[in-house]
C-alpha cells in the first residue's frame, strides 16, 4: 500500500521552497501526496501556488489582519487536527521556521505521525533574532524524525544538539530548485505585471533591489535602513532603487515617511514570485533582511547585503556571496557604495559559487523518501 505524505505550509517563502518537492512527489506513483495550506499569508501565498500550478487539497484559510502569534498558533492547532483525522498521513513534510511549520510539527507529534523537516539545522543561537523563527526551528528539530539539512554547517548544528547523524541528510536548498524552475516558466510566459514593471523601471541604470520587513528590525533599526536607502539614492543619480513594500503597516508607514517622492526610488506593491525573480535577475545589488534571498541571489551572481544583526545562513558570509551589514545606516551606505564603485570587487563576488546547492535538492529529498 502506498504511503501517504502530507505537505504543510502557510507562507509565500515556504510555498516557493516546497513547490519543487510537491511537483516531483505528485509525479511519483509510490506515494499518495496531498497539500495543506494554513494561509498564514494569503494573497502572497496564492500567487506562488498559481505560478507553480499547485492546488491545495486542504486550505485552512487562517490569515487575519494583525493576527498575534498567540492566536495564529492556537488556530493552527485547532484546525490541523481534522486534516490529520481525515487523511491519516504516514508522514508530514514541514519547511523551515514558520509558526505553521512549528505548530504542525507539534500536532503531528501528538498524532504520532512521522515528521520530515525541510531546511533543517539553521541557527543563530540568539532566540530573539530572527524572532520567532529561531525557536521555531529548534522546536521542530527536537521532534522531527528526519532532517533535510541544506549544508554541512546545518548538519553539524543538528549533531551538536544530539540529533542522530543517521537521520540527517545534506541536500542543498530547494529554493535554488524553485529559482531555476521559475525562471524557465518566466521565459515561456507573458505577464501583464512584468510588462508594467518594464515600463516603470529604467534598466539602463544600475538597479538596487530592496526588501525589508522583519519584526526584529521594527523601530529604530528599520528607520536606519530607510535613511540609508534615501542617502544612497540622493548621492547616486546613476542608480534606480526598487522597493516592493511589504503590506505590514509597520513597514508601510516608515517607508512612506522616508522614501516617498524621491526620483530614483520606485516604491511598488509586493510582487508575484515570477516578477520578483525576473527583477532579481535584472538587478545589480540586493539589499534585504530576507532569508531566502541570501540563498537565491548567488545563483544569479548578485551580491547581497543583509540588513540584519544576525543570520542563520553563515555559509554565504564565509564564501563571500553575502555581507552582513546590520541596521547601522553608515554601514549600509558604505558597503552599497563599494559594490557600486569597485568593479573588480563586484566581479569577484558575482562569480562566487552558491553554497546552497545546484538545483537538485528536491530530487535528493524525493530519493531519500523512496528509500525510507
Amino acid at each position: 500500500m502506498n504511503k501517504k505524505i502530507l505537505i504543510i505550509f502557510g507562507t509565500r517563502p515556504e510555498a516557493i521552497k516546497m513547490a519543487p518537492i510537491i511537483i516531483r512527489l505528485k509525479k511519483n506513483n509510490h506515494f499518495i501526496t496531498k497539500v495543506c495550506v494554513t494561509a498564514q499569508h494569503r494573497e502572497m501565498l496564492d500567487q506562488v501556488l498559481d505560478f507553480f500550478s499547485i492546488k491545495p487539497d486542504y486550505d485552512l484559510n487562517l490569515m487575519e489582519r494583525n493576527q498575534s502569534l498567540f492566536k495564529l498558533t492556537s488556530n493552527i492547532f485547532t484546525n490541523i487536527e481534522s486534516v490529520f483525522e481525515e487523511f491519516q498521513p504516514d508522514y508530514i513534510l514541514v519547511h523551515g521556521d514558520t509558526t505553521t511549520a512549528m505548530s504542525c510539527a507539534i500536532a503531528a507529534y501528538y498524532a504520532k505521525i512521522k515528521i520530515f523537516h525541510v531546511e533543517a539545522g539553521l541557527r543563530t543561537y540568539d532566540k530573539y533574532s530572527p524572532f520567532p523563527e529561531e525557536i521555531n526551528r529548534t522546536i521542530i528539530s527536537s521532534i522531527a524524525d528526519f532532517h533535510f539539512a541544506p549544508t554541512k554547517q546545518a548538519k553539524y548544528n543538528l549533531i551538536n544538539e544530539n540529533i542522530k547523524e543517521k537521520n540527517i541528510y545534506i541536500t542543498g536548498n530547494t529554493v535554488v530548485d524553485a529559482l531555476f524552475d521559475g525562471l524557465k516558466i518566466v521565459s515561456k510566459r507573458k505577464s501583464k505585471v512584468r510588462f508594467t514593471i518594464n515600463k516603470k523601471i529604467d534598466f539602463k541604470k544600475d538597479i538596487i533591489l530592496v526588501t525589508g520587513h522583519r519584526r526584529e528590525n521594527f523601530g529604530s533599526g528599520f528607520e536606519n535602513i530607510c535613511k540609508a536607502i534615501r542617502y544612497v539614492a540622493n548621492n547616486n543619480n546613476n542608480v534606480q532603487i526598487v522597493y516592493p513594500v511589504h503590506l505590514n503597516p509597520n513597514v508601510q508607514g516608515v517607508v512612506k515617511k522616508y522614501l516617498s517622492n524621491i526620483n530614483n526610488i520606485i516604491l511598488i506593491e509586493p510582487l508575484p514570485y515570477e516578477v520578483f525573480i525576473y527583477l532579481m535577475n535584472k538587478s545589480k545589488i540586493i539589499l534585504t533582511d530576507s532569508g531566502g534571498i541570501q540563498e537565491e541571489a548567488p545563483s544569479l551572481g548578485k551580491p547581497v547585503l543583509v540588513m540584519r544583526e544576525t543570520t542563520e545562513r553563515p555559509e554565504a558570509i564565509e564564501v563571500g556571496t553575502v555581507k552582513l551589514v546590520g541596521t547601522d545606516m553608515n554601514n549600509i551606505i558604505k558597503h552599497t557604495e563599494i559594490l557600486l564603485n569597485d568593479k573588480r570587487r563586484y566581479e569577484v563576488i558575482s562569480n562566487l559559487k552558491n553554497p546552497y546547492g545546484d538545483g537538485t535538492a528536491s530530487k535528493k529529498i524525493v530519493d531519500i523518501l523512496l528509500k525510507k
